[in-house]
């Protein structure tokens, strides 16, 4: 197997970073809603309860078209060419974005608007996991998934600071519309200017690195017959992972989409003031991704550091919930998201290491698909669903520290089958 500190430099670093702006966009039109759900509340003049019953539909309703479309479009997506798969796919999910402004009236209009803009980003990961096994050897590709897989951090970091402002300002509606225009006009550009499908001799790419790449790949393939990884859809070694991916899904997007009101709501924290507080919790994931990445490489331990990521992380989201003292709140909540992030940088890395080279983005839609759709919902009606219910949000909280203390089981017995 290459090292980790084999031929670190090339062509190939740029298009991680170009696709991190994409999945930055991404996540910047995903969480907005949650980011602006208490003003819509307010503006609905729904009550603690109907935020819970509403507030899931309207998380949850994202998931179902998402799910599904990873599931179903990846593999023709993967044919049509994973470059000009993403562009489409930033298109359709910036301009459902802006429609809000125009259309986001009722709860109804904004349900449908939520279908469609999980339909729309359906592709868009798997091609990203797609184009990176073509570019990366195996050595490398915790880093090379954790660079663009940063956005969703980044975005989760500074969403707060730029929603919640702009929020107050011009109102959730309008502030939709400018992310969904100013993220397509960023992220189209780069894709198209910056990323290709796969190395290829020209001008940029140096026959060193392009033999350095091409060996990789044939190492990869080498594993693949090695380990009898032709048919991964039989392998349950796959379907652990899809299993740990899931319970990953249903505490990140639990977090994403219910700590804003969480800590309005049940910690008393004024809407102004949200966007500092949720800045540090989620920024200092970034810190986790590159350190749990170069660690995941170095020592080739990547389900060993999700496991005791996860555990650590249900621990201090169990502690954050009995405080009520906003610097300890952030706190505990900073610690969570920096080990759950353990998870975030081995993630593709561990599913294209189960993945025959030509069928990772089908592969990867699979696992995304199903890790989301059942993960996604979750995190959005569980906790909903409990806070309906009881009308406390610590219970909802309290479903997240059961899923890390899942994910955490899951991924040791996944450590223990495949040593990766």
């Amino acid at each position: 197997m290459q090292t980790a500190t084999v031929h670190v430099g090339g062509v190939r670093w740029r298009i991680p970073i170009f696709l991190a702006v994409t999945v930055f966009v991404n996540y910047l039109d995903r969480n907005n809603l949650s980011l602006a759900l208490p003003r819509i509340a307010q503006d609905f003049g729904w009550t603690d309860r109907e935020i819970g019953s509403n507030g899931e539909l309207l998380l949850a309703a994202f998931f179902v078209p998402y799910g599904l479309s990873n599931m179903l479009l990846s593999p023709f997506a993967e044919r049509f060419g994973p470059k000009r798969s993403v562009i489409a796919a930033i298109m359709a999910f910036s301009l459902f974005t802006i429609m809000n402004a125009v259309l986001g009236q009722s709860l109804t209009a904004l349900i449908v608007l939520r279908l469609l803009l999980g339909l729309g980003e359906g592709v868009h990961i798997p091609m990203l996991s797609a184009i990176t096994s073509r570019w990366f050897p195996v050595g490398e590709r915790s880093r090379a998934n954790a660079i663009w897989g940063g956005g969703i951090i980044l975005a989760s970091a500074t969403a707060p600071l730029m929603v919640v402002p702009l929020t107050n300002l011009i109102g959730w509606r309008h502030t939709f519309a400018v992310l969904g225009v100013a993220g397509l006009l960023l992220s189209v550009p780069l894709v198209w200017l910056g990323v290709q499908d796969e190395p290829h001799q020209d001008h940029s790419v140096s026959n060193t690195e392009l033999a350095y790449i091409s060996a990789g790949r044939k190492m990869s393939d080498v594993a693949v017959i090695k380990t009898h990884r032709t048919d991964y859809v039989r392998d349950r070694r796959f379907w652990l992972a899809v299993l740990g991916g899931t319970l990953d899904g249903f505490c990140t997007f639990g977090l994403l989409n219910w700590l804003p009101t969480y800590f309005n709501r049940a910690k008393g924290i004024d809407f102004e003031r949200l966007g500092w507080p949720l800045a540090v919790v989620f920024a200092v994931g970034i810190a986790g991704i590159v350190l749990m990445a170069y660690l995941g490489d170095k020592f080739q331990i990547r389900t060993q550091l999700a496991s005791v990521g996860f555990l650590i992380a249900g621990i201090m989201v169990y502690i954050a919930s009995t405080v009520n003292t906003l610097e300890l709140l952030v706190l505990f909540f900073a610690i969570a998201v920096f080990f759950k992030s353990a998870y975030a940088a081995q993630e593709y890395a561990i599913v294209q290491h189960l993945l025959p080279a030509d069928q990772v983005g089908a592969g990867t839609g699979l696992y995304n698909g199903i890790a989301v759709l059942f993960g996604g919902v979750g995190g959005s009606l569980i906790p909903g669903s409990l806070i309906a219910t009881t009308g406390s949000f610590d219970a909802g909280m309290l479903s997240i520290v059961i899923g890390a203390l899942a994910a955490s089981l899951v991924m040791f017995v996944l450590g223990r089958m495949i040593k990766y």
